[in-house]
């Protein structure tokens, strides 16, 4: 084997060495040169969130985590309610140290922000996209607008009249189940049979689609919409997170995206059985000439000016959208009604007897019924107030906003309209924390600020569904009480979490007493 003299081969990695420590130094100086451009970057964009935020105060916060510390899921609303007696208007809150915003909690700031039409925030709706798409939620300016229009006719109250026998049908099923599950000595939790329920209604209601929802309790679609929300949750009080390259690479990531799979299977599933339906012509023009379309067939049949549909991506996201925000929203508005009767069995037993005189001998519910319920319908308020369903949204500034007061905030800044403390501000409402249904007598109700009561949000992006949550709301409450005495189990008192909407963390435990 031939050889090579030791020198030559000392010599060739002398200069092997040479040329890797001149890649190595070249790196190091690229990093370090990276890393101050960013750190240069961050420093900026810390300074620049100082400037805007130093006109308004608020608790203090520490350089590194900012406010985090006292915004842990089962502690933020109750925290954040508690400041109110003190910062009147807002408050900025600070997610570590290069991410803040300000969070509002008065009618005065309320009206400037919604009424501005603002679009929702790309944090942390972005986050909702892998799920529910760019439908109504998510979207904005002209095609929002578009949307909007589109859908208006699926709530008029001639399609939402049928929908309250379907309603009794699904609620009938669940108090059926508790008759059946019911003990005196044992509490049982509420929240989820009533999420199945609520499943079950939109599902009759706006797509005219049968399901055995109820009666499978452990329905994969409720469980993922469970583990969505906690996921979204999780990411937004997550800043690393935020990029979506490392959320995607994470196991809360993966998690997330089977999460979404599950819950995309199930709405696919209601889509691609609807659409077989069409392609019989006979079932088209039955369809075409029903007197009340369900919010499918609108979806399905519904062309602008122009004769345009919605494409198959914007449908996906429209039913998405409305299959999360016609049920999940829905089951915490009952969950939390059913919380605050049984705390205050005196309110309860007034619905209970206006119920039995408005409905008599009937053995069910009617839509005529429903305006009668007055003082129910106060309680129903009431409950919203204290526990509105989608306690917190945000908007993004697309142009400076100025409020009443002088105080201004730039384009592009994060605007937190917290509904939760808005609800409970001292200075707006009289004992805010005690459940009076009387706040919402018409003697009482006249000269309130119109943006102080907003559980349904305000301006051009309130929720388009609103009149189907409330008659969904009334058509529970009234079956409900005529079977069932509520009373809260005292042990295991409600822990309020934002998961997208109002939840309990420990679920919502009563005792449901059979009264016929």
């Amino acid at each position: 084997m031939r050889s090579f003299p030791e020198t030559a081969t000392v010599g060739s990695w002398s200069w092997l060495s040479r040329d890797v420590v001149k890649i190595f130094v070249v790196a190091a100086v690229l990093f370090l040169t990276y890393g101050l451009m960013k750190a240069a970057e961050l420093y900026k964009k810390r300074q620049k969130l100082l400037k805007v935020l130093k006109n308004f105060s608020g608790p203090p916060t520490h350089w590194l985590y900012g406010h985090l510390k006292l915004l842990k899921p089962e502690e933020e609303l109750n925290n954040m309610a508690s400041w109110t007696g003190k910062y009147l208007h807002c408050i900025p809150l600070w997610f570590g140290p290069f991410f803040a915003l300000l969070n509002i909690h008065h009618p005065d700031y309320a009206k400037v922000l919604l009424s501005s039409g603002d679009p929702k925030s790309h944090l942390p709706y972005s986050f909702l996209i892998p799920w529910i798409g760019k439908g109504l939620l998510i979207l904005d300016g002209p095609k929002w607008f578009h949307h909007r229009k589109l859908l208006t006719p699926g709530f008029h109250y001639n399609i939402l009249k049928p929908y309250v026998n379907l309603m009794a049908d699904s609620v009938r099923v669940m108090l059926e189940k508790w008759e059946q599950q019911a003990t005196p000595k044992m509490s049982m939790e509420i929240f989820h049979s009533i999420s199945l329920m609520t499943l079950d209604t939109i599902l009759k209601c706006a797509f005219s689609y049968e399901s055995n929802c109820q009666m499978d309790s452990g329905s994969s679609y409720i469980r993922s919409i469970l583990d969505i929300s906690t996921s979204i949750y999780q990411r937004f009080h997550t800043p690393l997170h935020h990029n979506a390259t490392l959320y995607w690479l994470s196991v809360q990531g993966r998690h997330f995206c089977k999460a979404c799979t599950l819950a995309h299977d199930h709405t696919d599933k209601v889509i691609r059985e609807r659409k077989e339906a069409l392609k019989d012509e006979q079932v088209l023009s039955k369809i075409l000439k029903k007197r009340c379309l369900d919010f499918l067939d609108i979806l399905l049949c519904a062309k602008d000016e122009n004769g345009n549909g919605l494409s198959d991506e914007d449908l996906r996201a429209e039913v998405d959208t409305f299959m999360f925000a016609g049920h999940d929203t829905t089951a915490s508005g009952i969950s939390w009604l059913f919380y605050c009767l049984a705390l205050h069995p005196e309110h309860q037993q007034r619905c209970r007897e206006e119920i039995q005189e408005i409905l008599g001998d009937q053995e069910t519910i009617q839509w005529e019924d429903l305006g009668k319920m007055t003082y129910s319908t106060m309680c129903i308020k009431e409950s919203l107030r204290l526990f509105p369903a989608a306690p917190e949204t945000i908007r993004e500034l697309t142009s400076p906003l100025l409020f009443d007061d002088g105080r201004t905030l730039p384009k592009g800044f994060l605007v937190f309209m917290n509904i939760y403390s808005l609800h409970r501000n001292p200075s707006v409402w009289d004992n805010p924390e005690v459940f009076d249904p009387s706040r919402f007598s018409p003697e009482n109700s006249g000269g309130r600020h119109p943006y102080a009561y907003i559980p349904f949000s305000a301006g051009p992006r309130n929720c388009i569904g609103q009149q189907f949550a409330m008659n969904e709301l009334k058509v529970t409450l009234a079956l409900t009480l005529l079977r069932f005495e509520l009373s809260a189990d005292l042990s295991k008192p409600p822990i309020h979490m934002p998961l997208l909407i109002l939840r309990s963390k420990n679920g919502i435990h009563l005792y449901l007493k059979k009264i016929r």
